[in-house]
């Protein structure tokens, strides 16, 4: 498990995403444009200098020691190799039913853990990431490592342990991080028919309003089935969200985001 991202590769990533997202700004009619100077772009960006260099070698340290105990069990040592293979009867599955067993039971456990996130206990860790109020593909990295941390390990922890060969979906990790992004965009899109299968940017844009009647709602990261199943669904026939942010006062800047939790009595979400 490389700690460190390759730089190269995350530059050239940046500048192609700023440039497409950017290009379907200015199709937009100017009336309608986010500045490129937003509210915000400045914390966004230190967050994309953050986020892969910190933030998320603390997540791999912390599912490394995790899944540690689970390595020596099944295999006698910590062998990268082997965890990636799995074992047990998950293993002996075929590779495309392992990878919709972990995608299926992954963002099952994210449903659940979005919403602790969004409960009392643990709202201020996640209002950093809803702080955002010109909310664009640039948003998505806005984390907090606790936020960050907990959720990649509710959802690897038991994948590993189940047996399930994490090799399954190493090949649609970059599709899945590339969705991430894609959700957070200034875009109505919603995939048409499919809009009840599959998270779109519409979906999660009505997550992140701060629109009273989409509050706590759309949690799913992948499958908006669990929304449907448990009531949070919300997505009104041909409309899209227009105010974001939360009511919480976060501080605007990184490093007042990173202290902030920690600071500020739990809260009651939204």
């Amino acid at each position: 498990m490389m700690l460190f991202p390759d730089i190269g590769r995350l530059v050239i990533a940046f500048v192609i995403l700023f440039a497409l997202f950017r290009l379907i700004e200015m199709l937009r009619p100017p009336s309608r444009r986010l500045p490129l100077l937003r509210r915000g772009l400045a914390t966004d960006i230190a967050y994309w200098l953050f986020t892969p260099f910190v933030a998320k070698v603390v997540t791999r340290i912390a599912v490394i020691l995790a899944i540690l105990p689970i390595a020596l069990l099944a295999y006698g040592r910590f062998d990268a190799e082997a965890i990636g293979q799995g074992f047990g009867p998950m293993s002996r599955l075929p590779l495309w039913l392992q990878a919709i067993g972990i995608l299926t039971l992954g963002d099952f456990i994210g449903y659940w853990m979005h919403r602790w996130f969004h409960g009392r206990a643990m709202w201020n860790f996640h209002a950093v990431h809803h702080s955002s109020t010109d909310l664009d593909w640039l948003s998505s990295v806005r984390l907090h490592p606790v936020n960050d941390v907990l959720m990649r390990l509710a959802g690897t922890v038991p994948v590993v342990a189940l047996g399930f060969a994490p090799l399954a979906v190493a090949g649609i990790v970059p599709f899945l991080t590339l969705m991430a992004i894609l959700v957070h965009a200034r875009l109505d899109w919603d995939w048409g028919p499919f809009r009840a299968v599959f998270v779109s940017p519409r979906f999660h844009r009505w997550h992140h309003t701060d629109e009273a009647a989409a509050r706590d709602t759309n949690f799913a990261g992948l499958l908006p089935v669990w929304d449907i199943l448990f009531g949070t669904y919300y997505m009104p026939k041909g409309q899209a969200p227009s105010r974001f942010g939360t009511t919480t006062p976060v501080p605007p800047g990184l490093l007042g985001q990173m202290i902030f939790p920690f600071l500020r009595r739990p809260g009651n979400g939204r």
